[in-house]
């Protein structure tokens, strides 16, 4: 199936040696085999079943131009555009705060590589949290099987500084292990990343 951005680009997901999003590879911790996509919808529902939060994945709202019907009883989808950029994987409500974060992952041991991140993403947190929102990621570093909640200031001034003359593309572990939270995986739920996000409130 191909599917166009708003401005009418084809999109092409990256094939680099780090994977762009969540469900780009598999996590095979624990020998779950679940993406940390999954990892995280199983953890929001564990929080939304026990009264503890409300957070969602945001869907990603497309436009059908083509489909084809192979069969009466099946549609295949050939060509569709992304109705508009995306902005961040979840959003919800905790402790009575607006919640608002992106899940990435990436192959690389020694840093995280900005690209994974787009503009419109980091905007969208900048806006968020001029209005008291609490924003971060949830960086997965696949290799080490290690998961750090980064806060998004910390995100936006790598991000701001990446085209000074000195400034980096990535961010270093060594940042994720001063500045950033580290998530341990469990049982119920698999990811407790709101234990982190208290140490923010």
């Amino acid at each position: 199936m191909t599917i166009h951005y708003p401005n009418g680009t084809k999109y092409q997901p990256q094939a680099t040696q780090h994977s762009t999003h969540a469900h780009a590879s598999l996590v095979k911790h624990g020998g779950r085999g679940m993406t940390l996509e999954q990892e995280i919808n199983e953890s929001n529902q564990y929080y939304l079943a026990h009264d503890i939060a409300v957070i969602h994945k945001k869907p990603t709202p497309i436009q059908i131009v083509k489909v084809d019907y192979p069969k009466r009883s099946a549609a295949v989808i050939r060509e569709a555009y992304f109705r508009q950029a995306s902005t961040t994987d979840y959003n919800g409500i905790y402790r009575g705060r607006y919640i608002d974060f992106d899940a990435k992952e990436t192959k690389e041991t020694t840093r995280f590589p900005l690209d994974n991140f787009h503009q419109h993403q980091v905007e969208h947190m900048r806006s968020c949290l001029k209005q008291g929102g609490i924003c971060f990621g949830l960086i997965k570093f696949a290799t080490l099987d290690q998961l750090f909640l980064l806060k998004a200031t910390d995100l936006i001034k790598y991000w701001d500084a990446q085209d000074n003359a000195d400034g980096r593309k990535s961010i270093p572990m060594s940042a994720f292990k001063t500045s950033g939270i580290p998530i341990k995986y469990s049982l119920n739920p698999i990811i407790a990343y709101l234990d982190a996000v208290d140490q923010l409130i």
